[in-house]
Protein backbone atom coordinates (compact mmCIF):
# COMPACT_ATOMS: atom_id res chain seq x y z
CA UNK A 1 0.00 0.00 0.00
CA UNK A 2 1.30 3.41 -0.85
CA UNK A 3 2.39 5.74 1.92
CA UNK A 4 -0.26 8.41 1.11
CA UNK A 5 -3.05 5.81 1.07
CA UNK A 6 -1.89 4.51 4.46
CA UNK A 7 -1.99 8.05 5.87
CA UNK A 8 -5.50 8.54 4.48
CA UNK A 9 -6.64 5.26 6.04
CA UNK A 10 -5.28 6.31 9.44
CA UNK A 11 -7.22 9.59 9.35
CA UNK A 12 -10.48 7.71 8.70
CA UNK A 13 -12.23 6.64 11.90
CA UNK A 14 -13.40 2.98 11.78
CA UNK A 15 -17.18 2.70 11.38
CA UNK A 16 -17.67 6.28 10.27
CA UNK A 17 -19.05 7.01 6.80
CA UNK A 18 -17.32 9.71 4.76
CA UNK A 19 -18.36 11.58 1.68
CA UNK A 20 -15.56 12.01 -0.83
CA UNK A 21 -15.74 15.77 -0.19
CA UNK A 22 -15.06 15.15 3.53
CA UNK A 23 -11.73 13.55 2.58
CA UNK A 24 -10.48 16.26 0.22
CA UNK A 25 -7.37 17.91 1.54
CA UNK A 26 -6.25 14.72 3.29
CA UNK A 27 -4.50 13.40 0.20
CA UNK A 28 -2.89 14.98 -2.85
CA UNK A 29 -4.18 12.08 -5.00
CA UNK A 30 -7.46 11.30 -3.25
CA UNK A 31 -9.11 9.23 -5.99
CA UNK A 32 -6.00 7.08 -6.48
CA UNK A 33 -5.59 6.54 -2.73
CA UNK A 34 -9.27 5.68 -2.26
CA UNK A 35 -9.05 3.23 -5.16
CA UNK A 36 -5.98 1.61 -3.56
CA UNK A 37 -7.69 1.36 -0.15
CA UNK A 38 -10.88 -0.08 -1.66
CA UNK A 39 -8.89 -2.64 -3.69
CA UNK A 40 -7.02 -3.76 -0.56
CA UNK A 41 -10.25 -4.03 1.48
CA UNK A 42 -9.09 -1.40 3.98
CA UNK A 43 -11.95 0.91 2.93
CA UNK A 44 -15.36 0.02 1.51
CA UNK A 45 -17.10 2.00 -1.20
CA UNK A 46 -20.75 2.13 -0.07
CA UNK A 47 -22.20 4.15 -2.95
CA UNK A 48 -21.00 6.78 -5.37
CA UNK A 49 -18.98 9.22 -3.27
CA UNK A 50 -19.53 7.36 0.06
CA UNK A 51 -16.75 5.46 1.82
CA UNK A 52 -16.24 3.73 5.14
CA UNK A 53 -13.29 2.26 6.97
CA UNK A 54 -14.86 -0.88 8.47
CA UNK A 55 -14.75 -1.56 12.21
CA UNK A 56 -13.08 -4.85 13.08
CA UNK A 57 -15.03 -7.23 15.29
CA UNK A 58 -14.48 -10.82 16.37
CA UNK A 59 -16.70 -11.87 13.45
CA UNK A 60 -14.93 -9.76 10.85
CA UNK A 61 -15.51 -6.30 9.41
CA UNK A 62 -18.74 -4.73 10.64
CA UNK A 63 -20.89 -2.67 8.26
CA UNK A 64 -21.48 0.95 9.22
CA UNK A 65 -24.45 1.86 11.36
CA UNK A 66 -27.53 2.57 9.23
CA UNK A 67 -28.04 5.97 10.86
CA UNK A 68 -24.41 6.90 10.16
CA UNK A 69 -24.82 5.83 6.53
CA UNK A 70 -27.97 7.93 6.04
CA UNK A 71 -26.45 10.89 7.89
CA UNK A 72 -23.50 10.96 5.49
CA UNK A 73 -25.73 10.50 2.45
CA UNK A 74 -28.09 13.34 3.42
CA UNK A 75 -25.39 15.53 4.99
CA UNK A 76 -27.68 16.12 7.98
CA UNK A 77 -28.98 14.52 11.17
CA UNK A 78 -32.51 15.74 10.41
CA UNK A 79 -34.31 12.55 9.36
CA UNK A 80 -36.29 9.63 10.77
CA UNK A 81 -35.06 6.14 9.92
CA UNK A 82 -37.62 3.35 10.12
CA UNK A 83 -38.69 0.16 8.40
CA UNK A 84 -41.97 -1.51 7.57
CA UNK A 85 -40.67 -4.35 9.78
CA UNK A 86 -41.42 -2.07 12.75
CA UNK A 87 -45.11 -2.46 11.92
CA UNK A 88 -45.00 -6.15 12.89
CA UNK A 89 -44.14 -5.09 16.47
CA UNK A 90 -47.62 -3.52 16.73
CA UNK A 91 -49.20 -6.99 16.89
CA UNK A 92 -51.87 -6.28 14.28
CA UNK A 93 -51.32 -9.42 12.21
CA UNK A 94 -48.67 -8.29 9.76
CA UNK A 95 -46.52 -11.20 8.65
CA UNK A 96 -44.28 -9.93 5.85
CA UNK A 97 -40.55 -9.38 6.29
CA UNK A 98 -39.20 -6.32 4.50
CA UNK A 99 -35.66 -5.55 3.42
CA UNK A 100 -36.25 -1.87 2.75
CA UNK A 101 -35.52 0.93 5.17
CA UNK A 102 -37.66 4.06 5.00
CA UNK A 103 -36.07 7.46 5.59
CA UNK A 104 -38.40 10.40 6.22
CA UNK A 105 -36.55 13.62 5.50
CA UNK A 106 -36.80 17.09 3.99
CA UNK A 107 -34.13 16.74 1.25
CA UNK A 108 -34.25 13.58 -0.87
CA UNK A 109 -36.79 11.19 -2.34
CA UNK A 110 -36.40 7.97 -4.24
CA UNK A 111 -34.89 4.53 -3.81
CA UNK A 112 -31.15 4.19 -3.23
CA UNK A 113 -28.72 1.33 -2.59
CA UNK A 114 -26.31 2.34 0.17
CA UNK A 115 -23.80 -0.11 1.57
CA UNK A 116 -25.66 -3.03 -0.02
CA UNK A 117 -28.97 -2.08 1.61
CA UNK A 118 -32.13 -0.67 0.04
CA UNK A 119 -33.31 2.70 1.38
CA UNK A 120 -36.53 4.43 0.34
CA UNK A 121 -36.22 8.16 0.93
CA UNK A 122 -39.49 10.02 1.38
CA UNK A 123 -39.57 13.78 1.49
CA UNK A 124 -42.34 14.74 3.90
CA UNK A 125 -43.25 18.00 5.65
CA UNK A 126 -43.09 16.58 9.19
CA UNK A 127 -41.98 13.55 11.19
CA UNK A 128 -41.23 12.99 14.88
CA UNK A 129 -37.74 13.07 16.36
CA UNK A 130 -38.10 9.43 17.48
CA UNK A 131 -40.37 6.47 16.84
CA UNK A 132 -43.27 5.72 19.16
CA UNK A 133 -45.91 3.02 18.88
CA UNK A 134 -48.55 5.71 18.33
CA UNK A 135 -46.57 7.19 15.45
CA UNK A 136 -45.97 3.71 13.98
CA UNK A 137 -49.72 3.03 14.14
CA UNK A 138 -50.49 6.21 12.17
CA UNK A 139 -47.66 5.49 9.73
CA UNK A 140 -48.97 1.94 9.22
CA UNK A 141 -52.42 3.28 8.43
CA UNK A 142 -50.92 5.85 6.05
CA UNK A 143 -49.33 2.99 4.08
CA UNK A 144 -51.72 0.12 4.72
CA UNK A 145 -52.76 -0.27 1.10
CA UNK A 146 -49.09 -0.37 0.01
CA UNK A 147 -48.43 -3.47 2.11
CA UNK A 148 -49.07 -7.00 0.82
CA UNK A 149 -50.75 -8.13 4.06
CA UNK A 150 -54.45 -8.82 4.61
CA UNK A 151 -55.86 -5.33 5.22
CA UNK A 152 -59.17 -6.59 6.63
CA UNK A 153 -57.35 -8.71 9.25
CA UNK A 154 -55.22 -5.73 10.28
CA UNK A 155 -58.33 -3.55 10.69
CA UNK A 156 -60.09 -6.25 12.76
CA UNK A 157 -57.06 -6.57 15.01
CA UNK A 158 -56.82 -2.80 15.31
CA UNK A 159 -60.31 -2.55 16.84
CA UNK A 160 -59.44 -5.12 19.51
CA UNK A 161 -56.04 -3.60 20.32
CA UNK A 162 -56.76 0.15 20.35
CA UNK A 163 -56.71 0.15 24.15
CA UNK A 164 -52.94 -0.50 24.04
CA UNK A 165 -52.34 2.94 22.58
CA UNK A 166 -52.51 6.30 24.32
CA UNK A 167 -55.49 7.90 22.59
CA UNK A 168 -54.23 11.48 23.05
CA UNK A 169 -50.84 10.59 21.53
CA UNK A 170 -52.55 8.78 18.64
CA UNK A 171 -54.69 11.86 18.08
CA UNK A 172 -51.62 14.14 18.13
CA UNK A 173 -49.75 11.90 15.67
CA UNK A 174 -52.81 11.73 13.46
CA UNK A 175 -53.07 15.54 13.31
CA UNK A 176 -49.37 15.98 12.58
CA UNK A 177 -48.62 13.01 10.30
CA UNK A 178 -51.83 11.24 9.29
CA UNK A 179 -53.32 11.19 5.82
CA UNK A 180 -57.10 11.26 5.19
CA UNK A 181 -57.32 7.45 4.95
CA UNK A 182 -55.60 7.02 8.33
CA UNK A 183 -57.92 9.62 9.88
CA UNK A 184 -60.99 7.80 8.52
CA UNK A 185 -59.82 4.38 9.75
CA UNK A 186 -59.09 5.64 13.25
CA UNK A 187 -62.33 7.62 13.44
CA UNK A 188 -64.24 4.42 12.60
CA UNK A 189 -62.12 2.28 14.95
CA UNK A 190 -62.69 4.56 17.93
CA UNK A 191 -66.49 4.43 17.51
Amino acid sequence: MMKNAAKLKETMEPGRVYRRLDLEGLSTALDRDLKTLVASGEVRKLASGLYCRPRDTTWGAAPPDDRELVRAFLKTDDFLLTSYDNFTDLGLGLTQVYNTYVVYNHKRFGDFQLGGKHFRFRRVPAYPAALSKEYLLVDLLNHLNDLPDDVSAVLRNLKSRLGQYNRDRVSDCLKLYGNPAARRVLREAYV
